[in-house]
């Protein structure tokens, strides 16, 4: 079910048009299963099987409900599918449109990436709400809401035409990549790691849409940053940046994966905020000190794509690190109003101001940074700092 299951869903929903009725009767279908294969053994097909079976359950629920209404030229469409003897390389693969009506614009950014890892990762609502800190009720609610509305607006389960393939493109990988970020920030959740959750759905992706170079660039960025997990934090408990990790430990094989992807991506010569980050990761990846002047040079292209508070934030790290201390100091000081309850805007503050020799308001400013840090290894590496400031 860990690779079939959006394959099911999607090929469920296509047919009935439905998201919440399409969940329920592959459940149902998953129950059955484990009664009917437990006594009598695995079909030859068992996707084709479960396929079938949650088909035959949508029908008899349709019937039994108020969802009766629907035209029995419906019913007997979805009754001719369940007649089929469905092989799994039958099954079509409409995984890519649930891809894009999971996130579609209409729905806001958390219940896009709530609903796309309950129909596309799998995860329960329970895992789902952990991940986001949220009550299992009110996550569940939030996916009623979202299927509620997909069905509401007559969402369209399909791929976008070429006139609004690069937004909607944009928008899908911007889910995964808060996915990713999610699972970097709170660890993995009642054993499931959204990181790797996040790098399987762009897996997905890139295997449903290959040759598009922002696929690539996304997923060569979730892997070099990936590669460097098992050295971000130290034998102290505090989190390490890269240049003080411990390469040893980084895991070269996905380092390798993401520089190739992102080669692959570069040669297509159609640049997008994707690739240019991954370009970043890459130069923070390499084994020789990171390139600066470079480093900044990207983020200052990528804020003209993404004209965005954090991004001028990284442009500003990226100018101290390359000598500009006292313009980077000015770039960060504009950008209060915006990131005020953003820890790493108060650590990057800090940095600066005693790097200029005020260490008064650089102890505020690290003091605030811990107050907000959201991990006890950031804790320990922003006390690490105000102490050595001290």
């Amino acid at each position: 079910m860990r690779q079939d299951r959006g394959r099911l869903l999607a090929a469920l929903i296509a047919r009935l048009r439905d998201f919440q009725l399409a969940e329920e009767a592959l459940q149902e279908a998953l129950e059955s299963a484990l009664v009917h294969w437990g006594r009598a053994g695995l079909p030859a097909s068992p996707q084709g099987w479960l396929l079938k079976v949650a088909l035959r359950k949508a029908i008899d629920r349709i019937r039994s409900t108020a969802r009766g209404t629907r035209k029995s030229a419906d019913l007997a469409l979805l009754a001719r599918d369940e007649a089929d003897d469905t092989e799994p390389d039958r099954i079509p693969d409409d995984r890519l449109r649930l891809i894009f009506t999971c996130c579609h614009p209409a729905l806001d950014p958390k219940s896009r990436v709530a609903l796309t890892l309950r129909t596309l990762g799998g995860l329960t609502t329970g895992e789902i709400a952990r991940a986001f800190l949220d009550a299992e009720p009110t996550m569940g609610q939030r996916l009623s809401r979202a299927k509620a509305k997909i069905a509401a607006a007559r969402i369209p389960f399909v791929v976008p035409g070429p006139e609004d393939w690069a937004d909607r493109l944009n928008s899908v990988l911007t889910v995964i990549y808060l996915i990713f970020n999610a699972g970097y920030s709170v660890g993995p959740i009642a054993g499931r790691d959204l990181c790797t959750e996040a790098i399987f759905l762009a897996r997905l992706l890139l295997q449903l849409a290959p040759d598009q170079p922002e696929v690539e660039g996304a997923l060569a960025l979730l892997l070099l940053t990936q590669a460097r997990a098992g050295a971000r934090t130290g034998p102290d408990g505090q989190t390490l940046p890269p240049t003080r990790q411990d390469r040893s430990l980084w895991n070269r094989a996905a380092l390798d994966e993401g520089l190739a992807l992102l080669d692959r991506a570069i040669a297509r010569r159609a640049p997008g905020p994707f690739q240019l980050k991954a370009a970043i990761a890459a130069l923070h990846s390499a084994d020789t000190p990171p390139d600066w002047p470079q480093i900044a040079a990207l983020y200052a292209r990528l804020h003209d794509l993404e004209p965005t508070p954090v991004i001028a934030l990284n442009h500003a790290v990226a100018l101290a690190e390359s000598g500009q201390l006292a313009q980077a100091l000015a770039q960060v000081q504009a950008l209060c109003p915006q990131l005020d309850g953003y820890q790493p805007f108060h650590a990057t503050r800090a940095d600066f101001l005693a790097r200029s020799g005020d260490s008064t308001s650089a102890r505020s400013e690290y003091l605030r940074a811990i107050a907000l840090a959201g991990s006890e290894a950031d804790r320990t590496f922003l006390q690490a700092r105000l102490t050595g400031l001290e």
